[in-house]
Formats: C-alpha cells, sequence, structure tokens
C-alpha cells in the first residue's frame, strides 16, 4: 500500500443504545428460563441475531455480558444522584426502587448470587461492574457531605454505609419474603443509616 492509497475504514465494533439493550434483556430473560450455567453466547447470539464475534468483542465472556445487564436494568445508579444534601441523596436512591422489577427479579438476583460462589469469574464481573460502581458513587455521596459539613469525616459509620444500603435490599427480602420497597428503604434511612452517620433526618 503506498502512502497516497487511502486506508480502508475502520471497522465499527460500538452498538447502539437500543441494540445493547435488546441484548442486555435477551440476557436476562435467557437467564431467568435456564439459569446462569445453561446460558450461552451461543443461545443469546441466536436470540439477538448477532454474531458471536460481536458479542465478544464487546463484552469479552459471559460473566461481563450478564453483569453489564443488571447494571444497565438499574433504575438509578448512585453517582447520577446528587440532590445537595446526604439525605436527599440516599432517599433518591430509595424513590427508585422498582418494587415490580424487584419482585420479579429477586429469584434471578438469587440465583446469580448462587452462581457467583461456583464461578469465580462471574463473582469478579459482579464485583467490578456492578457493586464496585455503586461503592464508589455513595462515596463520593459520603464526600460530598463531608465538603459541606454536614458530616464529620472521622465518623465511624462512613465506612460501613454500604454495606448498610447493600443490607437492606437482602435482609428484607431473606426476613420477610418481602422486597425492599421505596417506602421501606425510606424509613430504612432515616431510622437506621443517618442515625448512625450522626445525622438528622
Amino acid at each position: 500500500m503506498t502512502a497516497d492509497t487511502p486506508k480502508p475504514a475502520a471497522r465499527r465494533t460500538r452498538l447502539t443504545p437500543e441494540r445493547e439493550a435488546e441484548i442486555y434483556d435477551t440476557v436476562l430473560a435467557v437467564v431467568r428460563e435456564v439459569g446462569y450455567d445453561a446460558l450461552t453466547m451461543d443461545a443469546v447470539a441466536t436470540r439477538t441475531h448477532a454474531s458471536k464475534a460481536t458479542l465478544y468483542r464487546q463484552w469479552k465472556g459471559k460473566p461481563e455480558l450478564v453483569a453489564s445487564a443488571l447494571r444497565h436494568h438499574k433504575p438509578v445508579r448512585s453517582a447520577d444522584v446528587d440532590t445537595g444534601t446526604l439525605r436527599g441523596d440516599l432517599l433518591a436512591l430509595a424513590a427508585h426502587a422498582d418494587q415490580a422489577g424487584m419482585e420479579r427479579d429477586a429469584a434471578l438476583v438469587r440465583a446469580l448470587g448462587h452462581a457467583s460462589h461456583q464461578h469465580p469469574d462471574l463473582r469478579r464481573a459482579l464485583r467490578e461492574l456492578l457493586v464496585e460502581p455503586e461503592v464508589a458513587g455513595l462515596d463520593a455521596m459520603l464526600r460530598r457531605a463531608v465538603a459541606r459539613g454536614e458530616l464529620a469525616a472521622d465518623t465511624p459509620a462512613i465506612d460501613y454505609v454500604a454495606h448498610m444500603m447493600f443490607g437492606a435490599f437482602i435482609a428484607r427480602q431473606l426476613i420477610e419474603d418481602r422486597p425492599a420497597d421505596p417506602e421501606y428503604l425510606a424509613a430504612y434511612i432515616d431510622a437506621a443509616v443517618l442515625p448512625a452517620l450522626g445525622v438528622r433526618a
């Protein structure tokens, strides 16, 4: 190829948001039907009329694809919330909890939680793509609260806010066999999380 020969156009690999959403919906539908172990990239490719090469290029493998699908279906991400107060931020997260979606996906989340114990690659993907971004978003909320003077930087409970928030979703289902709906989460934040931080509700 000479210097004057035009270079071939770069191959586009980026999927549109609509196409990604379609693939994510399909992935979760298949997991609900057959479970994580029986999910295959072949099945996803067939149902979405995509090539396996595209799926692997975009997500590397099944664990990353499933974790990305779960993250895509979160109604709100902690990093996107900034109301100006810590209580407002936490209540905004609670307000976006989708009760119908949580009830529908409770079995899915339990199944994936079980599968993550059997598959370290899935556990890693869930941590990297789902858990760690949410923890980082909560940490940013707390730093803003410290900067505003709402919260003392040396408050011991700061290190456990993510544990409390994640725990609220899991514990209610285990103890009461009910999803953590927005009303429950708001009451939990005012009764447990904010007092532990020394912040008035």
